[in-house]
């Protein structure tokens, strides 16, 4: 699991049939420190994320372990949107 930013979104018309309902957002991996990396993935959304949410994303099989994405091929699903987060007693993020 790691923590991203949501970034944008990706509309496929044309897809796999098992992909029909699901919604997907294109996230950037953030560091510990809240800090946006060099890397972004396309997710599935399983809880309702939007532009500009922290998000939690599971990846590889546990990203088909929810019930939006069981049995579907889906590598990166966003499984949480995070509130708040604190590294060594030091709060990193707060959700507005």
């Amino acid at each position: 699991m790691y923590l991203g930013k949501v970034i944008g979104t990706l509309v496929a018309t044309r897809k796999e049939s098992s992909l029909d309902g699901l919604k997907f957002l294109v996230v950037r991996r953030l560091s510990v420190e809240n800090e946006e990396e060099s890397g972004y993935v396309v997710a599935a959304d399983a809880v309702g994320a939007g532009i500009g949410e922290v998000v939690m994303v599971a990846t590889g099989s546990s990203a088909r372990q929810t019930v939006m994405t069981d049995k579907r091929p889906c590598d990166a699903v966003i499984m949480a949107i995070v509130d708040t987060w604190e590294v060594d007693g030091m709060e990193k993020y707060h959700k507005e």
